[in-house]
């Protein structure tokens, strides 16, 4: 098994995957860039299956979280009318990975509208959003990442847009915000998050809240599920796929919560009409 966690995945992810299907092994890593995800899906899908393997890119905090999320709201479903993200960070101490993704990765982003991949609108959308506590009111702008490409590839969406407050962006645009700090024995950041999604259909809503400390330390559980599932053969099938798509939702979700120490998870009950 491969697990890439190495960016910019732009470089890597292909060759590296590429490499794992051809061994027979499976392969899993973390991006948050859309191009990669797509080209993975695109050009190792075939080959995957051939092979008898997974390759799941983006099981990670950006990509993979929302797209459990959103498929577990759905309870089963697999058609949404619309689906809104919104991304919450009380701060941003980027790594060097992250600062190099960002200079690395220019595309334009991808969002979900009228069922289709299309450009974001250039100047991108922004608003505000009512994060739940601690994060409350905050200004947001539409920052689609990958999780756009792993809900579309095997959910019925109408309209998907995905948001992040606009605050944590002024750390993360400062070069001279720091690294993330250790502030615990885990080696984890302060930093809290927070991924509020909200999922519409005909008259039905549905929200599904995750809560969290430090979005670099989270992913990593969140890969190494993904990885025990595929060394237990608890996926849906080989072939290149999306974390919902290739594990159970709810389960993953649920293993996360029972860690303590990874996600918080709540779901609100049906709120019709809204």
């Amino acid at each position: 098994m491969v697990i890439n966690c190495a960016g910019p995945f732009l470089d890597t992810a292909l060759p590296l995957a590429r490499a794992a299907v051809e061994a027979g092994a499976h392969y899993l890593d973390v991006t948050a860039e859309q191009p990669v995800v797509q080209a993975l899906y695109n050009e190792l899908d075939a080959p995957a299956r051939s092979a008898g393997v997974a390759v799941v890119p983006a099981m990670a905090f950006f990509g993979g979280l929302a797209d459990l999320l959103v498929t577990a709201a759905l309870g089963g479903g697999s058609q949404a009318d619309e689906v809104e993200i919104a991304i919450g960070l009380d701060r941003w101490w980027p790594t060097a990975g992250t600062r190099a993704t960002g200079a690395r990765n220019t595309a334009t982003r991808l969002v979900i509208r009228d069922g289709t991949l299309t450009a974001l609108d250039d100047p991108a959308p922004t608003g505000t959003w009512p994060y739940p506590p601690p994060l409350g009111v905050q200004p947001v702008v539409e920052l689609p990442f990958s999780e756009v490409v792993t809900i579309g590839h095997h959910l019925k969406v109408g309209e998907l847009r995905s948001y992040l407050n606009t605050a944590p962006l002024d750390d993360l645009h400062d070069a001279r915000t720091p690294a993330p700090p250790a502030a615990d024995e885990e080696g984890r950041s302060a930093q809290q998050f927070v991924v509020d999604v909200v999922v519409r259909r005909g008259t039905e809503t549905r929200r599904i809240v995750a809560t969290g400390r430090d979005i670099y330390a989270v992913t990593a559980p969140i890969v190494v599920e993904g990885a025990v599932r595929l060394i237990e053969g608890r996926h849906r099938h080989p072939g290149a796929g999306a974390p919902a798509e290739m594990f159970d939702a709810a389960g993953v979700l649920s293993a996360l919560a029972r860690n303590g120490r990874s996600i918080a998870v709540r779901s609100d009950p049906c709120l019709a009409g809204e």
